[in-house]
């Protein structure tokens, strides 16, 4: 598709080209408006020429016959005379008759009348008339006045034939200009849809370049097509996106590098803190064991840190190879069973009430999320408190329920929960205070599923947070429900 060099000149062209039918179909009907007038013009005049005619020639028939008669009576040359003045305008006056647009029949009856002036006069001017000729000659002007009163209703039909005619040429010009009118309207309605698509196309194209780059997706080529403006445009986002995407490579590479820097000491600092907490190197002394906890607890969180670190940074999308169908049954069994030793030193019951429910994801993403939520609810969790796990399906979405009977989340905290790095009031009983990524991770994982997570308020009216998750399902609920639902009971330890 060929584009103007300018957007706005691409613009304008669209608008030329639409118009160009619309402007066709007015100088159209202009003109034809024109013709329509002149013809109406010419009839009008036609028909008072022909009335007028056609009483001239009444009349001058008329005078014509009551001249014979006074010369018939009179026997006067100079009437000869006046007559023969007369009859030069009474042939005139047919001859005009005959110009006209009149039928076969009409003008058949001007040259008889012509025919039967020129005969009777030929006998009025013989010197010696033959006997009846008085008679003949009176009879004959009587009856050509009769034919020339008979062409005062010719002339009549002509003019009513010419206003049929007007009429029929108005109502055939009426449908042609509305057939004109429609074809003019769908032509210019196909042309501006056309030119719509071809303008909102480059348009569309960069707003989908504009939210590629938005949801940091830098791995797609960003190609607009359309004016060279606009191309230009295009090229420019795209060397916005190779210089993002290359940005996010020196960060992943350098995260990595750090981190592996990292953990190589702080493995060792680990290490030598599990030793000395073991008493391998000799027994300690109460102050010595209270540093090791601290150095042990501190190392701990640092890798916490880094760990939730890198796994905030890989939260961008999920990578299509590992898409696949998902138990979230077998998800939340696995997660709690590997935080058991976790709520059993705490004294906190699990309870949970799962039914059957399959989705298309990441297990491990998966596994992250719902990680996350039940570590934050333990942590949060009062001792010998209670954690109520429920999975159901609702629609075409299965809906995961986290509760806990801890503090809650303060309505100061509660619009910034799931921001990056976001810490709100520390954890209970002196725990270790957490990164602030766990649920901005949680989100993004669940957002790359085309789920949702969102913190509600209890429905008992209890203290304790309540988070739900919703992720579509892979399977219908009817289907799920008939596998039937299978609880794994509660997880309690006691200390």
């Amino acid at each position: 598709m060929y584009y103007p060099r300018s957007f706005l000149k691409f613009i304008l062209l669209g608008f030329l080209l639409v118009s160009l039918p619309l402007l066709y179909a007015l100088v159209e009907l202009i003109v034809s408006l024109d013709r329509l007038g002149t013809q109406s013009q010419q009839a009008v005049l036609q028909a008072a020429q022909a009335g007028r005619a056609s009483r001239q020639l009444y009349e001058q028939a008329t005078t014509l016959e009551r001249l014979v008669r006074q010369q018939l009576i009179l026997d006067d040359p100079q009437l000869i005379d006046d007559y023969g003045r007369l009859r030069q305008d009474f042939r005139q006056t047919s001859q005009q008759l005959m110009q006209l647009p009149l039928d076969r029949s009409q003008i058949a009856q001007l040259e008889k009348l012509a025919e039967n002036e020129s005969r009777l006069f030929s006998l009025l001017k013989t010197p010696q008339r033959p006997a009846g000729a008085a008679k003949a000659l009176a009879d004959g002007y009587a009856t050509m006045a009769e034919d020339a009163q008979t062409m005062i209703s010719a002339t009549n039909r002509l003019t009513e034939r010419e206003i049929e005619h007007l009429q029929q040429t108005a109502a055939e010009g009426s449908k042609t200009w509305g057939y004109l009118a429609l074809a003019a309207g769908l032509i210019a309605m196909l042309l501006a849809i056309t030119f719509a698509v071809l303008i909102a196309r480059p348009i569309r194209q960069l707003d989908q370049a504009i939210r590629q780059m938005g949801n940091a997706d830098f791995t797609h080529a960003i190609e607009v097509n359309g004016p060279q403006d606009i191309r230009y445009l295009g090229q420019r986002l795209e060397w916005l996106r190779s210089r993002l995407h290359e940005l996010e490579e020196q960060q992943n590479r350098f995260l990595r590098h750090v981190s592996h820097e990292l953990k190589t000491p702080l493995t060792a600092v680990r290490e030598g803190a599990e030793l000395l907490r073991d008493r391998v190197g000799g027994e300690l002394s109460p102050e010595q064991r209270e540093i090791v906890r601290i150095v042990r607890e501190n190392t701990l969180s640092l890798q916490k840190l880094i760990e939730d670190l890198l796994n905030y940074h890989q939260t961008r999308s999920v990578e299509p190879q590992t898409l696949g169908p998902v138990a979230l049954v077998d998800v939340v069994r696995r997660v709690v069973r590997e935080h058991k030793l976790a709520a059993f030193a705490r004294l906190i019951t699990v309870e949970a009430k799962l039914a059957p429910s399959i989705i298309v994801g990441d297990g491990e993403k998966i596994r992250a999320i719902v990680d996350n939520l039940l570590s934050n609810a333990i942590k949060y969790s009062p001792r010998s408190g209670t954690i109520a796990i429920e999975l159901s399906s609702v629609g075409d979405q299965a809906v995961l329920d986290v509760i806990d009977a801890g503090p809650g989340i303060s309505e100061a905290d509660r619009p910034h929960i799931f921001e990056s790095f976001y810490q709100g009031k520390t954890a209970p009983e002196g725990r270790i205070k957490g990164s602030g990524l766990g649920l901005a991770i949680a989100r993004e994982y669940t957002l790359a599923h085309g789920g949702r997570i969102e913190l509600i308020d209890r429905i008992d009216g209890r203290r304790g947070a309540h988070f739900r998750l919703y992720l579509p399902l892979a399977m219908p609920t009817g289907r799920l429900q008939a596998r039937g639902t299978k609880p794994i009971g509660t997880l309690q330890e006691e200390g």
